[in-house]
This record gives structure tokens, C-alpha cells and sequence, in this order.
């Protein structure tokens, strides 16, 4: 019988720490390399954010403190954003940097705004949210593909 892990990181770095909790069916770590291996339907929570995927990577400083997170195996989250914006999808490979709060999506990228209806479709993009800013590449021989919700023209008389 498999067991899930229950792992709980506090994040003292921050002014305003959270709890990170993490699960896992598998847990491996090397305190001196700082580096934890959690795999097998791994889910992460951190604040309003939410990050699964088959394995997940975590890197920590000398303090125990997450410096690096990289998700592989068919990654989705949710992150909302301190300007309140909400995104949601998934992607192949994601690597989330905390100090920067920096987040990198590799391979089948799907990413939306949820509460701007904006869509990016791509293989890499990078989405900064303390800037709110967003940067997306298309593969070799496919492009970025971006997909907004106009809003329709409502005044009497066009057509």
C-alpha cells in the first residue's frame, strides 16, 4: 500500500511568510545538497497558489529556505498574482523561482487568465508577477498563438 507524504516548509525569507505544504508519494532529500525529490502525484500549496505534477525538484539555500522549484510530468497550477490575477493551465515542464517569484513554462504550454479571458499557447513562456509581465516563444515550425476576449461593438446602427 502506498502512502502519501505530508511534508510542511515554512518560508521565513519572506516579509509575509506562508506555509508551503507539499504532497507526495514519494519523498528523497540530501539536506547538504539541498535538494528534496517529491514524486508521484505531487501537489503543492502555497498560499492561493497551486502547482501538480508527476515530480517535483526542490531546491533550498543554506538556511532550508526554496530557492528554485522545477515540476516535470504533465504540470498544472494556479497562480494568482499580487495584482489580483488569476492564471491557470499546464505545461510539460515548470521551473518557479520564489525571491523573484518568477515563473517558467516549458513544452505545450497552455496558459489563461482567468479573470481577463487572455490565453497564451506556446513552448516557453515566462511570467514575472511581481512586474505582471508575461513573454512567450513559439516552437520551430509553430508560433505563439495569443487568444483575447473582444468585447462586441454594441451601438445601434453598425453592422
Amino acid at each position: 500500500m502506498k502512502k502519501t507524504i505530508f511534508l510542511t516548509i515554512f518560508l521565513g525569507a519572506s516579509l509575509f511568510s506562508q506555509e508551503l505544504k507539499v504532497k507526495a508519494k514519494l519523498f528523497n532529500a540530501d539536506q547538504k545538497a539541498g535538494i528534496s525529490i517529491f514524486e508521484g502525484d505531487v501537489n503543492i500549496v502555497n498560499g492561493s497558489d497551486e502547482l501538480n505534477a508527476s515530480k517535483v525538484t526542490i531546491h533550498t539555500n543554506s538556511n532550508q529556505e526554496p530557492t528554485k522549484f522545477t515540476a516535470e510530468g504533465s504540470a498544472s497550477f494556479y497562480i494568482q498574482t499580487l495584482e489580483g490575477a488569476i492564471y491557470k493551465g499546464k505545461a510539460q515542464k515548470v521551473i518557479y523561482l520564489p525571491k523573484e517569484k518568477e515563473y517558467h513554462f516549458f513544452k505545450d504550454v497552455h496558459l489563461k487568465q482567468i479573470n481577463e479571458k487572455k490565453e497564451i499557447i506556446g513552448e516557453e513562456v515566462i511570467l514575472k508577477t511581481i512586474e505582471g509581465k508575461a513573454y512567450a516563444k513559439g516552437a520551430e515550425k509553430e508560433p505563439v498563438i495569443m487568444i483575447f476576449d473582444m468585447p462586441e461593438d454594441k451601438k445601434e446602427g453598425k453592422k
